[in-house]
């Protein structure tokens, strides 16, 4: 069901994106590594279904797997291919200023490319093969399959293809990147894709765009990234961490391009990020929970973790949004029920038939309507969703089996703790129950909240976030506590969370690509993806 170079329909959220392609090509040779080649395209042809039902015919320019860096590791990952429309509906169209959507598939940290792409959509291939899109329907039964991967995601738990359809219909230039990730390992057995591989990727990508202002199609001073699950991490950190200094080395060692890295807007979709915190704000939030075999979580475990999470959000002296006051672990739930977690109920009940709402709201008596307003506790909220996905730790696992245990391995070593507690009540036998020397730099290189506390000038100021309610791959806690990061330093935050949704849902990328251009003050073609 994915859209394959031919014909095929992509599931995000509901909405069913379709597509057609065909075309004829042209190319000329470039000399210089990295010059972007304007004349290097192949035009082709696609039909986008939008979020209404309506056909769009989108013909543009598609240039195949380009390496962005001089001195890859690997150009299988680190290249990136680019799609601008020049006719939709049979108008022609001038992309030349058009916002760019980076589209990263990244999930679960694992590689993504775009090497073997044959089109708009064409990444997030885990394995570097394949010329579908990430925007399969379901993902494949497959070794590389991850655990976090449902009908929402593609087969590694990063994005569909929506996003990249309905923006390229709306006129704006659509370029995907690929990146290296942690299970990549050389003939040396030395891992060559964990923290930071994939950030500093993504960075050098952007430097790549950038450095071709005037040859690339669209306007590089407005910059959209979007991603998902380990993808979301990625974008709200290369949100963040605009132009930040402690990636320079790395992207020297590449030989990325001289320019910024900065971008304008930030799109992600349930971010795993934060991950140094992530077990102490997953017990916070799913600690009462339990397994889906019924089982309960060691709770010592969980109440320790729960004071790491007290100790660590009254350490950031964020503030809530709409004037909700300091966030802590005391007031923490109230402010997710005020701020999110009602009004996303209210708007998906009110936007149910009185019939259906009332079948709803029987079935689900925990919920008071009442003027148009759903209103309920905490406690039987966390009823409500059930069974937590992981067990404690969630991230840090005790026995190195997580996969950001692999994300923070090293050379031949497959995994390591990357927190002194996880680190400290290891089970794998393990000489030294200590962190290793190197792991505070890379947590601080792959944390988004690290670049907020910095007060990162050269972060993006437009922010959109969503998460599903019963998303228990993190704590809800994660996304909220980079908005309100966000928010305190004076930036334009877009956060909401679509309820009883799960993992990497999107359910509103017509609305996401309304919000380009508003942001990005770009309006033309943009009611085509409406």
């Amino acid at each position: 069901m994915g859209i394959g170079a031919t014909a095929g329909v992509a599931a995000a959220g509901g909405f069913a994106l379709s597509a057609n392609a065909s075309g004829t090509s042209k190319s000329s040779a470039s000399s210089d590594a990295l010059v972007f080649d304007p004349d290097a395209y192949t035009k082709l042809t696609k039909t986008v279904t939008d979020t209404d039902g309506n056909d769009h015919s989108v013909v543009y320019h598609f240039w195949k797997a380009i390496t962005y860096v001089a001195s890859p590791v690997d150009a299988t990952y680190q290249s990136l291919i680019v799609s601008s429309p020049v006719e939709i509906d049979g108008t022609a169209v001038d992309a030349s200023n058009a916002p760019i959507l980076l589209a990263n598939s990244v999930g679960g940290y694992m590689p993504s490319s775009v090497a073997a792409a044959t089109e708009v959509g064409g990444g997030g291939s885990a394995m570097g093969g394949g010329g579908a899109p990430s925007g399969s329907a379901a993902p494949s039964a497959s070794a590389s399959t991850a655990s976090n991967a449902n009908g929402n995601t593609n087969a590694t738990g990063g994005a569909l293809s929506s996003n990249q359809l309905l923006a390229l219909a709306a006129g704006y230039v659509v370029i995907e990147p690929g990146a290296r990730g942690r299970t990549l390992k050389n003939s040396d057995g030395e891992y060559y894709g964990t923290a930071p591989a994939a950030i500093v990727d993504l960075k050098a990508a952007v430097r790549y765009i950038r450095s071709n202002k005037g040859r690339i199609p669209g306007n590089v001073e407005r910059i959209v990234s979007a991603g998902t699950s380990a993808g979301g991490a990625l974008s709200s950190l290369l949100g963040a961490s605009g132009d930040s200094k402690i990636y320079d080395k790395y992207l020297k060692e590449l030989g990325a391009a001289d320019a910024s890295d900065a971008i304008f807007a930030t799109g992600a979709w349930c971010p795993i990020t934060d991950l140094e915190h992530a077990d102490g704000a997953y017990e916070f939030n799913w600690g009462t929970n339990a397994l889906s075999t019924g089982k309960q979580v060691d709770q010592t475990v969980s109440k320790e973790l729960q004071s790491q999470f007290a100790e660590y959000q009254a350490s950031l002296k964020l503030r809530g949004l709409n004037g909700f006051g300091t966030l802590t672990a005391r007031n923490y739930d109230e402010y997710l029920v005020e701020q999110y977690l009602e009004p996303s109920a209210t708007t998906y009940l009110a936007g149910l038939s009185d019939s259906d709402r009332e079948t709803y709201l029987a079935a689900n008596t925990f919920i008071t309507w009442s003027g148009g307003k759903a209103t309920f506790t905490w406690d039987d909220f966390l009823t409500h969703v059930g069974a937590r996905k992981k067990d404690a730790p969630s991230f840090d696992a005790f026995d190195l089996s997580a996969g950001e245990n692999n994300e923070f391995g090293a050379d031949t070593t497959l995994a390591r703790h990357f927190t002194a507690y996880g680190a400290k009540n290891d089970t794998t036998g393990l000489t030294t129950k200590r962190v290793a020397s190197d792991i505070p730099e890379k947590l601080d290189l792959m944390n988004p909240m690290y670049h907020f506390a910095k007060k990162n000038p050269g972060r993006s100021k437009h922010w959109w976030i969503r998460l599903g309610t019963k998303d228990s791959d993190t704590s809800l806690t994660v996304s909220a506590n980079i908005a309100a990061a966000a928010a305190g330093l004076g930036d334009d935050v877009n956060h909401l969370y679509y309820w009883d949704e799960g993992h990497g849902s999107n359910i509103d990328p017509a609305d996401f690509i309304t919000w380009i251009a508003k942001v990005t003050g770009h309006t033309k073609r943009a009611a085509a993806a409406k």
